[in-house]
C-alpha cells in the first residue's frame, strides 16, 4: 500500500507564500534535528528523507511553480530522485558542509580565477556623441610579468606539486562538535590553495606572477552614447594571480553640458528668438544645428512656446547610428521693451485696427455658448 505523500510546505513547517529564504531556515533546523548522525529514533532516517525532498522541490524555483500547480504529481519524476534508495547517509559533517556553507574552499585549486575589473572615467563633448569619438585613456594594471609570463618562477625552473595537500589546493578538517562531526574542505595553507609551489621565485615580479604596468588604451565611444552609460572593455582589467583570464576594464562616459541644446533622449532642444513682425508675418531664419546652420520656416501667427520639429537633427540611436532624433525648436516671440515715438505711432494705428481683447473675449464666450 501507497502512503499518500504529505504537503511539503507542511513537511517544512512553513506557509505557501514563503521566501527562498525562509524555506532554507526551516530546512537547516530540521535537518539539524532528524540527522540519523544525531537522532537515533526509528522514525528519523524517514522523516530526513521527508525532509530532503521537501527541500529539494521547495527550493527550486521551477519544481517549485510545478508543484503549486500540479501538485506532487506534477514533479513526480523529479522530486525525491536524489533520495531513493539512500540507505547510507553520509555523515553529518558532509552534510553540513553541503547545506550549511562548510564547502568554503571546496573549488580552491580546481579552476584558474579572473582577474579583478577595473573602473575608470572618460568625459566628452556633446557635439562627440552626434558622430563617435576614439579617446586614448592612461590606465594603471597588473599584467602577467614580462620575464616569467606568469609562472611565478624564475624561467628554466618549474613549479613543484604541494605535498600537504598533494596538488589538490584544498585540505579536510575534521572535528568533533556537540553535533557529532563536523568536516570542513578549506584552502591548503602550504600552498594557499594553488596546488603547487613555487621553489625559485621569478626576481623581477617577486614570484607574484604579474607587474605593475602603465597603459595608454585606444577606446571608440559610439554615438549616441548617454551621459553615464557604461562601456565594457573585455580583457582589459587586472592580470589573474593563478592563470585565469584577466578582468574587465568598464569605463563610465561623461558627457559635458551644450552652450545651446539640451538633450531630450534622442532629441536635443532650444529656443528661437523672434520679433513680434516675424511672429506676426512669418519669416525665414538661420538656426544652428548639431550639423551647422540650417534655415527654419516661421509660420505666420506663431505663438511664443510654440515648437517646430527639424527631422533628423538629432541624437543618433546607440543601436542604429543611422537613424537620428529631432531638433526641437521653441520659439520665444520678443516683445519690445523701448519703443521710438514713431514705433509707438505705428503699433497704436495697427492696434486701432484690431478688435479689442474684450471683443475677442466676448466672441469666444458666445461661440462656446452656441456649442462653436
Amino acid at each position: 500500500m501507497t502512503t499518500k505523500k504529505r504537503d511539503y510546505y507542511e513537511v517544512l513547517g512553513v506557509p505557501r507564500a514563503a521566501s527562498e529564504e525562509d524555506i532554507k531556515k526551516a530546512f537547516r533546523k530540521l535537518a539539524l534535528k532528524y540527522h540519523p548522525d544525531r537522532n537515533k529514533a526509528e522514525s528519523a532516517e524517514s522523516k530526513f528523507k521527508e525532509i530532503n525532498e521537501a527541500h529539494q522541490v521547495l527550493s527550486d524555483s521551477s519544481l517549485r511553480a510545478k508543484y503549486d500547480q500540479f501538485g506532487h504529481q506534477g514533479v513526480s519524476d523529479q522530486a525525491g530522485s536524489g533520495f531513493e534508495g539512500f540507505d547510507n547517509f553520509a555523515g553529518f559533517g558532509d552534510i553540513f558542509e553541503t547545506f550549511f556553507g562548510g564547502n568554503a574552499g571546496h573549488q580552491a585549486g580546481s579552476r584558474n580565477t579572473q582577474g579583478a575589473s577595473l573602473q575608470t572615467s572618460v568625459t566628452i563633448e556633446f557635439q562627440d556623441v552626434v558622430n563617435g569619438i576614439e579617446r586614448k585613456i592612461d590606465l594603471i594594471r597588473s599584467e602577467s610579468c614580462s620575464k616569467c609570463r606568469g609562472s611565478k618562477c624564475e624561467p628554466g625552473s618549474e613549479l613543484k606539486s604541494c605535498s600537504s595537500c598533494n596538488g589538490q589546493g584544498r585540505v579536510r578538517r575534521a572535528s568533533q562538535g556537540m553535533f557529532g562531526q563536523f568536516v570542513q574542505v578549506v584552502a591548503c595553507n602550504g600552498c594557499s590553495g594553488e596546488g603547487q609551489i613555487v621553489t625559485n621565485p621569478c626576481k623581477q615580479c617577486k614570484g607574484r606572477g604579474f607587474e605593475r604596468q602603465k597603459r595608454k588604451l585606444a577606446v571608440t565611444i559610439p554615438a549616441g552614447i548617454e551621459d553615464g552609460n557604461q562601456l565594457k572593455l573585455t580583457g582589459e582589467g587586472e592580470a589573474s594571480a593563478n592563470g585565469g583570464r584577466p578582468g574587465d576594464l568598464f569605463l563610465s562616459v561623461n558627457i559635458k553640458n551644450h552652450p545651446l541644446f539640451i538633450r531630450q533622449g534622442n532629441d536635443v532642444k532650444h529656443e528661437q528668438i523672434i520679433d513680434i513682425v516675424q511672429a506676426s508675418l512669418g519669416s525665414k531664419v538661420l538656426v544652428t544645428t548639431l550639423d551647422g546652420e540650417a534655415e527654419l520656416d516661421i509660420p505666420a501667427g506663431i505663438q511664443s512656446g510654440q515648437v517646430i520639429r527639424l527631422r533628423n537633427k538629432g541624437i543618433p540611436y546607440l543601436r542604429n547610428p543611422k537613424k537620428r532624433g529631432s531638433q526641437l525648436v521653441e520659439i520665444v516671440v520678443e516683445v519690445p521693451r523701448a519703443l521710438s515715438k514713431k514705433q509707438r505711432e505705428i503699433l497704436q494705428s495697427f492696434g486701432s485696427t484690431l478688435d479689442s481683447m474684450d471683443d475677442r473675449w466676448s466672441k469666444k464666450i458666445k461661440d462656446v455658448t452656441k456649442g462653436k
